[in-house]
Formats: structure tokens, C-alpha cells, sequence
């Protein structure tokens, strides 16, 4: 039985570099992404950083914070 990693805090005295933090995707709305599952879309609606709303052509789909899988083109 194994348990699920926890992410460690970097302790300032250290001698390894801190971990590097990406920073957080914007997205607005008339914006075209591409999405691993859905494919090319575009932006129709954003929730307050929260989640985006995205038009693939039939479906409309919500995708929320954190956007693993969608990219901005």
C-alpha cells in the first residue's frame, strides 16, 4: 500500500533550487484553444479565474481551474 505524494515545503536554507511554479493560464473570451480530449475551440465565457466556458463546435463545455489539458494557440 503506498501513500499519495504530499508536495514538500522548500526550506530557505537549502542548498537545492526551489521547485519551479508555472505561472497560472489566462484565458479571455474570442480566445482559440485546442484541448487533448475535445479538440480546437473557442473561448465563450470566463468564470472569474475559476473556469472557462469553451465552444468546440456541438458541444459547449465548462472546464474548470486548473487547465491541465487546454492550451492557448
Amino acid at each position: 500500500m503506498t501513500k499519495p505524494a504530499v508536495a514538500r515545503r522548500h526550506l530557505p536554507s537549502s542548498p537545492f533550487k526551489p521547485p519551479v511554479t508555472s505561472p497560472p493560464k489566462h484565458f479571455a473570451v474570442g480566445d482559440r484553444v485546442t484541448h487533448d480530449q475535445f479538440g480546437l475551440g473557442r473561448v465563450i465565457g470566463v468564470e472569474d479565474e475559476v473556469a472557462v466556458l469553451v465552444d468546440f463546435g456541438s458541444p459547449q463545455v465548462r472546464i474548470a481551474s486548473p487547465y491541465g489539458k487546454l492550451t492557448k494557440l
